[in-house]
């Protein structure tokens, strides 16, 4: 996509917080390639694609492209700042971040997604868009492309190498069969209770015995709310049938805001190697601040799995069930 006209740049003269910089202006920006990339740190196809953002930064910075994250939150906890400021720090986002709580340089550029790049030339013509995971080469030729055309020595035509670890590695898409499935009220879907979801209110849940694949249980006093669901006593659960290497969940301590134990189960077992990055062998893992907890990477075949999470503690409130 190309704009005939200058002004891509005009969204970044506000007043808005910037992190890992001084603010930067349009005067700042332009003569320079600029990476302008749209996230929310609770995302998981966000956090895939940041290992490519990371190294385009660092490979690229000294041939003149200056990379932008910008911050625009999905969840209530990604409005706090010092929420956001320490997702930063925990995956390594060095390059200049910042902060679009009220979506001003989001509808500015008109986007819909998260992610989603964009590319400014030297001028301050947006000339490329990249929506979502992939398409990594064709981004990466136009970064080279436009630090050319601005006059860089040294561009290269080497594309970057990415080894991508833990939460940040790339899907297994011939095998994932699970689709995003969000728990509050809002945007719900597949929940699996006698009666429906109790709105705004205590209520207790069982566990079926059988889930139909994709949908989704509680058992014990749960709280329905528009975006999450909220566990009012301690030792209830959460269940999920599901067809993936990875099962992912975004979940926090709650208003208590204190750490929250919790013991997951794959087919009523414990997990061994199947765990995810932030459970143990055994199932075992703390929810200790908001963010997506990966739960599950199974290192076998791909097939049919039921995982349960209980919380030994009151207060945990989770919010998407995510796949890879």
């Amino acid at each position: 996509m190309i704009r005939e006209e200058p002004g891509a740049l005009t969204p970044f003269d506000n007043r808005a917080e910037w992190l890992n910089t001084e603010p930067l202006t349009e005067a700042d920006l332009l003569g320079h390639v600029v990476l302008v990339d749209f996230w929310t740190y609770s995302c998981i196809n966000w956090l895939r694609t940041l290992p490519y953002v990371r190294a385009w930064s660092e490979k690229y910075k000294a041939q003149g492209l200056v990379t932008i994250g910008v911050h625009s939150p999905e969840f209530p906890f990604e409005h706090d700042v010092d929420n956001v400021r320490r997702a930063t720090h925990d995956t390594m986002v060095e390059y200049p971040v910042v902060i679009d709580s009220n979506f001003a340089i989001w509808r500015a550029f008109d986007n819909h997604y998260w992610p989603a790049l964009y590319l400014i030339d030297a001028h301050g013509h947006l000339r490329h868009d990249q929506f979502g995971e992939g398409e990594y080469e064709a981004s990466e030729r136009m970064i080279q492309q436009l630090l050319t055309e601005a006059g860089a020595t040294g561009v290269g035509h080497d594309l970057v190498a990415v080894d991508a670890s833990g939460a940040e590695a790339a899907a297994d898409w011939g095998s994932l069969g699970s689709p995003e499935t969000y728990v509050g009220y809002d945007r719900a879907s597949n929940f699996t209770a006698p009666g429906g979801a109790a709105l705004d209110r205590h209520h207790v849940y069982e566990i079926p015995e059988r889930l139909r694949p994709n949908h989704w249980a509680l058992a014990g006093d749960w709280t329905v709310l528009a975006q999450s669901v909220v566990l009012s006593t301690a030792n209830g659960l959460i269940a999920y049938a599901f067809h993936a290497r990875d099962l992912n969940l975004v979940m926090g301590p709650g208003e208590q805001d204190r750490p929250v134990r919790f013991n997951l189960r794959i087919d009523g077992q414990e997990p061994g190697a199947g765990h995810g990055v932030d459970v143990d062998e055994h199932g075992r893992g703390t929810i200790t601040a908001p963010r997506m907890y990966q739960l599950v990477r199974q290192t076998g075949p791909v097939a049919d799995r039921t995982c349960e999470i209980e919380f030994l503690d009151a207060g945990a409130e989770t919010f998407v069930f995510t796949f890879g």
